[in-house]
């Protein structure tokens, strides 16, 4: 996009220079997603030098490519930022530590040898909360951007991973603070815990212990509950209830007829009490409301661009 008039470009979602349009600045881009402009560009003009735009029209200039290891699983621990070639981690003091990872700007190389040796996979941009599947926990130990024109065999690339959104403040670029509106942290799913109680349980000989039966069926639908998904969801927990229902009538009887005492497990549904898996902020930047997700809790305000897009 060099030129000796032309310095930026006007791009354009609709024919004839029609819908929502930005200005581009001189730079690669490796996608347009960011800027809401991935596969529906339409129309594009050169934008003269002195020509006079506003600054909310021009996206800014894209960021260096870096990927970000983490030396616990889900993005916890110690870090290291690696913003160009390393071709020995021992020199840095990350060899063989890295569990997860999360890659802004282009594809990366990771190798679990120094030199770029031994196993190595292509990292997309996006977060990795564990590198434990494709064989590489605590086994990085050189790593290499790739360049958004090489070719590249699908076999060589990491499994997909969790879309990121990239808020590293762009040069030159004005940032202002909205009002957080709300808050909301999401934890993992509820967790059963379940426990062992010793009961008395009395019976006349030779009937049937009614009682027995019907806490052995609930018993048994709970356990059902727990294993499976979909059908073979509903086949575990009416086989739990048949079972359940079995063990229970032939409980709270000897061979007299005097009561015993028996163990019966119990179930409840408790809250997790996991770390917030992210938090859900909502907030108002110039009249327009915004969410998105963070990884750790916010203050009072956001930072923001002059779109209302976070910026850290």
């Amino acid at each position: 996009m060099e030129g000796e008039r032309w310095s930026r470009w006007e791009v354009c979602d609709d024919i004839r220079f029609a819908g929502r349009c930005v200005v581009l600045r001189p730079g690669r881009y490796e996608s347009l997603r960011a800027m809401g402009l991935n596969d529906r560009v339409s129309s594009v003009q050169p934008v003269a030098r002195n020509a006079r735009v506003t600054d909310e029209r021009v996206v800014a200039p894209p960021l260096a490519s870096q990927v970000i290891f983490y030396e616990n699983e889900g993005f916890q621990g110690r870090t290291f930022t690696a913003n160009e070639t390393v071709e020995n981690f021992s020199q840095v003091g990350f060899n063989d530590r890295a569990s997860s990872a999360v890659v802004l700007g282009q594809r990366w190389e990771v190798c679990n040898d120094s030199g770029f040796n031994g196993q190595c996979m292509v990292l997309n941009p996006g977060r990795y909360p564990s590198l434990r599947d494709m064989g590489l926990n605590d086994r990085i130990s050189s790593v290499r951007a790739v360049a958004g024109t090489a070719r590249l065999e699908e076999r060589r690339f990491a499994p997909a991973p969790v879309a990121v959104y990239d808020s590293r403040r762009r040069e030159d670029e004005r940032v202002y603070e909205a009002r957080v509106t709300s808050v909301r942290a999401v934890v993992g799913p509820a967790e059963q815990r379940c426990w062992v109680e010793r009961e008395e349980v009395g019976s006349n000989r030779g009937d049937p212990n009614v009682g027995g039966a019907v806490v052995g069926a609930l018993l048994g639908g709970i356990l059902g509950h727990q294993v499976g998904g979909g059908v073979g969801k509903d086949i575990a927990t009416v086989g739990g209830v048949v079972a359940g229902a079995a063990i229970g009538s032939n409980v709270g009887r000897d061979n007299n007829g005097q009561p015993i005492t028996r163990e019966v497990q119990r179930c409840a549904t408790r809250p997790s009490n996991a770390a917030p898996a992210f938090w859900d902020v909502s907030y108002n930047f110039r009249g327009t409301d915004h969410r998105i997700q963070m990884t750790s809790a916010p203050g009072a305000t956001i930072t923001v661009n002059a779109r209302g897009e976070p910026r850290s």
